[in-house]
């Protein structure tokens, strides 16, 4: 029990810790010698980096945070199994769940970094990362629902956030109908997964105001130099 508590604490902080690299914030200063913060909507992520500085920025960007997403739940993992701390319940050398933790810090170091004071992006890019090495399979159909929504409507932020939300949905019935999780197992993950998809889409209401109201930008790849 010790080293589960244990184990859980230095992936929540390591895993908060490299989230807290935005990527956005990185590039756009030490290349532009700007604060994306300042510019277009305000927002540290892929979507105002492409329009604020173009296609290879957004792409520096995109790899940035795929990267510490992946790096957070394979790190927090190796920590979790040198340790020996898997679940204090039957199927104890389950480290599944780690990888959970791993991205809810993540994802709260990306939205409310440590070292830009603590002012971020939304989060969608390093929970779709978290995904990638967690579930691939949630990663693939949240990445259709998602490029459905945003293909029909234009709107990345409605894209995002219908994905979001469907984020717990797909992983209890995956583990429950597909990989036959136990079912103490699959409501420990789908609350874990629950909290990720909180943090995001509570990091969205300016964009659900601007939605509400029409007056949200629509997508396009042609992107706006700074």
């Amino acid at each position: 029990m010790g080293h589960f508590i244990l184990a859980t604490f230095l992936a929540a902080l390591l895993a908060y810790l490299l989230g807290s690299c935005n990527s956005a914030i990185l590039f756009s200063k030490l290349i532009k010698g700007q604060d994306i913060r300042e510019l277009g909507s305000h927002n540290a992520g892929l979507t105002n980096t492409l329009r604020c500085f173009g296609k290879g920025m957004a792409g520096l960007v995109l790899a940035g945070d795929l990267l510490k997403g992946v790096a957070a739940v394979l790190l927090a993992r190796l920590m979790c199994s040198l340790m020996g701390a898997g679940l204090p319940f039957p199927s104890g050398d389950d480290t599944t769940y780690i990888g959970y933790i791993a991205g809810i810090f993540a994802i709260l170091g990306h939205v409310r970094p440590l070292y830009y004071g603590f002012r971020g992006g939304k989060g969608v890019l390093v929970g779709v990362s978290i995904f990638l090495v967690v579930d691939p399979v949630v990663f693939a159909v949240l990445i259709g629902i998602f490029a459905l929504v945003l293909w029909r409507s234009k709107y990345v932020s409605l894209g995002s956030i219908i994905a979001t939300c469907f984020c717990p949905v797909v992983t209890c019935l995956l583990h429950l109908f597909v990989y036959h999780t136990s079912v103490i197992h699959t409501v420990l993950y789908v609350v874990l997964s629950a909290i990720m998809s909180a943090q995001i889409i509570f990091m969205h209401r300016s964009n659900m105001e601007r939605l509400r109201s029409g007056t949200e930008n629509r997508f396009s790849f042609r992107s706006k130099k700074a």
